[in-house]
């Protein structure tokens, strides 16, 4: 795996990580670095603190802990010597590197009107780590198309944060344009694919080019907020297949059901752990009420080992409890 993450830290921070065994960094998730407090980093969900010289730690007062120096100078490095021009993503409160990889901030907000404009007194930070799983899709995609339509069945990705959701549906998009659907009784080539990838995180574009493999007949929308997204992506390339990550507004829920209507297969993902917590929420409960979604992957991970369940419109379970096939050890 390219590590080209590793030099956007600084001096001791970056020897630290360096001094980590590669079955260790192969594995990373997570590194937080909190202004005095430990060093933290997550390798497929155990958590430990790292010491002066490199070593695992439960301990706090063995924990290296990063000084208002190092804060300051990752911080400069993240924003290439100019917080001005990272106003928008500050005032979201994270930033999207090359790779697809993305720093989370945590300090002092400023408002104005009663929102917030963006961030100052910046101490935390929190880089979670993409990867690109080849295969991460084998186990559940098959169940997801509709043989007899040659199409692929609108479908909704359910887990909590960090459990592979994100490396799951690029692994979807992928399979879909390239036509190679783990599954030998499909016939059919590729579908026309569009990605709306508002957080740069699912391709990981570079000026506009994907840095991760996500199929041939795949068109991506990056940097665009997802409804606006969804409506210009379907204006302007025809897709036959819609991903969309992480929805939740009430106008993401409105171009979803556009595009239901006119044709489009939806692949989502949201936040939650079952399709009644997510009818719970108002935004959501029409798409849930309506049966919009004919098919809901919930994704689990538990002692580090990522299962899922599959459900039709009327939450029957198709597959249940099932292991990954590859493995997701990646964040979602």
């Amino acid at each position: 795996m390219k590590m080209n993450w590793l030099e956007l830290f600084p001096e001791p921070i970056k020897s630290l990580l360096e001094h980590l065994p590669f079955s260790i960094l192969d594995r990373l998730e997570e590194i937080r670095i909190r202004e005095g407090r430990p060093l933290e980093i997550n390798a497929a969900g155990e958590h430990h603190f790292l010491t002066m010289s490199g070593k695992l730690t439960f301990r706090v007062e063995e924990s290296y802990k990063p000084g208002r120096e190092d804060t300051h100078r990752l911080l400069d490095r993240i924003s290439n010597h100019s917080l001005y021009t990272m106003e928008e993503e500050l005032r979201k409160g994270f930033i999207t590197i090359p790779g697809g990889h993305r720093i989370g901030l945590a300090g002092r907000t400023v408002l104005s009107g009663g929102k917030v404009e963006h961030l100052r007194d910046i101490s935390g930070f929190n880089l979670r780590i993409a990867r690109e799983i080849r295969g991460a899709a084998d186990a559940i995609l098959p169940h997801l198309i509709d043989k007899k339509e040659k199409r692929m069945k609108h479908t909704l990705i359910l887990s909590p944060p960090q459990h592979g959701k994100t490396t799951l549906i690029r692994d979807m998009a992928r399979q879909i344009s390239s036509g190679s659907y783990a599954d030998s009784t499909v016939k059919w080539s590729g579908l026309k694919v569009g990605i709306i990838d508002e957080r740069s995180e699912i391709a990981g574009s570079m000026r506009g080019v994907p840095s991760f493999d996500v199929g041939p007949r795949t068109d991506v929308m990056d940097g665009c907020p997802k409804a606006e997204g969804m409506m210009m992506m379907i204006r302007s390339m025809s897709p036959e297949v819609l991903l969309v990550d992480e929805i939740g507004r009430p106008e993401d829920v409105e171009a979803i059901t556009e595009a239901l209507h006119a044709g489009i297969s939806v692949i989502a993902t949201a936040h939650g752990s079952s399709v009644d917590e997510l009818s719970q929420r108002p935004a959501m409960a029409s798409l849930m009420a309506n049966q919009m979604f004919e098919m809901y992957v919930i994704l689990n991970r538990k002692a580090g080992k990522p299962t899922y369940r599959i459900l039709d419109r009327q939450q029957r379970a198709i597959q249940l409890s099932l292991p990954y096939q590859k493995g997701v050890d990646a964040y979602g």
